[in-house]
């Protein structure tokens, strides 16, 4: 798992960008209630956003690997960009792996350039972390299809042009219901948002959305195509659909969560460095220093364990990569969390004043433990896909 001297090029250079933008920049887009449409566009200028679509759609030709690492190194340098955990990593993932020669030739080349975005609709207000029990339902009505659900959490639909939108169809074969993935436009008719009054402050607000009798064209469904035994399209290929998006949202979450732990380390150990109060810098002291030294070690982990991810996702291995896209991601919100508190505990009264900016990352740095899916769930996961224990579900 040693970085490649490309991956290393790749991180200096978004570093560099992140620099020019740091935390104050998103506190202050935040606090205006706006999209940090600036970093967005310089860094779909330079080719960061679509480093992991396909070239001849305008992307970098690269993977989630190199995607992780620019939203880490963003991260680092206090200024993350959730939307990319969302637009070109998951639902720009779906779309190229999955999507008909329209859909990507419609939407690949935007979600690369930055000129576009794609919001993702899977959470309800009732099924939690139980996908299988997913309401918003879609039948047909001649060609099209009509969608009918709620969906709570979904980030950034108020500047998506679309929202991937996970329903279920009935299987005309078995009766039973199968996840779809839909393409919703922004002003559908009868697709409504409303937003999620959050105590957590940040750029991209939380939206509960309804789905109310909404009528889309057969060119929606990701993929195309009906159900039939010769030809498997859009309605058979969803549940494929949906875990290939699902492992890049938990790798980008790990990165999103350990650029976030690193900016906090860095800023605590920049603080350790030169705080005076007795006759050395409290940086000296074991008691300062060890456990900064074990969060470094928490997060250089979480990060060995998001690159092995990312790499299997990268080469095919959805399998794989399912385990250890889940282990990255508990291993990384356990990691930032922990360098969080230590970073504001190091600082004492400081660390609570909005001018070093660790205070908000208290209730930020919760995302990652709770968010696409619980830690719980992920040991539900472990246990029972890796170590072979009975379900408790």
């Amino acid at each position: 798992m040693i970085e490649t001297e490309e991956h290393q090029a790749l991180r200096a250079a978004v570093s560099a960008l992140g620099q020019r933008y740091g935390r104050d920049y998103l506190a202050r887009v935040a606090r205006e209630g706006r999209h940090p449409d600036e970093l967005w566009a310089d860094a779909a200028k330079l080719g960061y956003l679509g480093v992991n679509l396909p070239e001849e759609y305008g992307g970098g030709g690269g993977g989630i690997a190199e995607l992780s690492i620019v939203l880490e190194e963003l991260g680092a340098a206090g200024c993350p960009l959730l939307m990319m955990v969302v637009s070109p990593a998951i639902c720009g993932t779906v779309i190229a792996r999955f999507g008909t020669d329209a859909q990507k030739s419609a939407w690949l080349p935007g979600l690369a350039d930055g000129s576009r975005t794609m919001a993702f609709g899977i959470t309800e207000p009732d099924a939690g972390s139980n996908s299988h029990r997913i309401t918003t339902t879609a039948r047909r009505d001649g060609d099209d299809w009509i969608l009918t659900g709620r969906k709570v959490f979904i980030s950034g639909v108020d500047i998506a042009d679309a929202t991937l939108v996970v329903g279920r169809t009935e299987d005309a074969r078995t009766g039973r219901l199968k996840p779809c993935l839909f393409i919703v436009p922004r002003d559908a008719p009868g697709f409504s948002r409303s937003v999620i009054d959050m105590e957590l402050q940040a750029a991209e607000k939380q939206f509960e959305l309804v789905l109310d009798e909404v009528r889309l064209p057969s060119s929606a469904l990701v993929g195309g195509g009906t159900s039939h035994d010769e030809v498997v399209g859009g309605e058979d290929a969803g549940l494929l659909q949906l875990f290939a998006g699902l492992n890049p949202e938990r790798v980008m979450t790990a990165a999103f969560a350990i650029g976030m732990g690193r900016h906090a380390l860095g800023r605590a150990v920049e603080y350790a460095k030169t705080r005076q109060v007795w006759k050395e810098p409290i940086g000296a002291h074991q008691a300062i220093a060890h456990p900064l030294a074990a969060a470094h070690v928490e997060l250089e982990l979480a990060g060995l364990m998001t690159r092995k991810a990312a790499a299997l996702y990268d080469a095919g291995d959805d399998v794989g990569a399912g385990e250890a896209a889940n282990m990255a991601k508990y291993a990384a919100g356990e990691a930032c969390v922990r360098a969080v508190d230590q970073a504001v505990h190091t600082l004492g009264g400081n660390g609570l004043t909005r001018e070093y900016g660790l205070a908000s990352l208290i209730t930020a740095s919760r995302v990652a433990r709770i968010a696409p899916v619980s830690r719980e769930m992920v040991l539900n996961f472990i246990s029972h896909q890796t170590l072979g224990l009975p379900k408790s579900y």
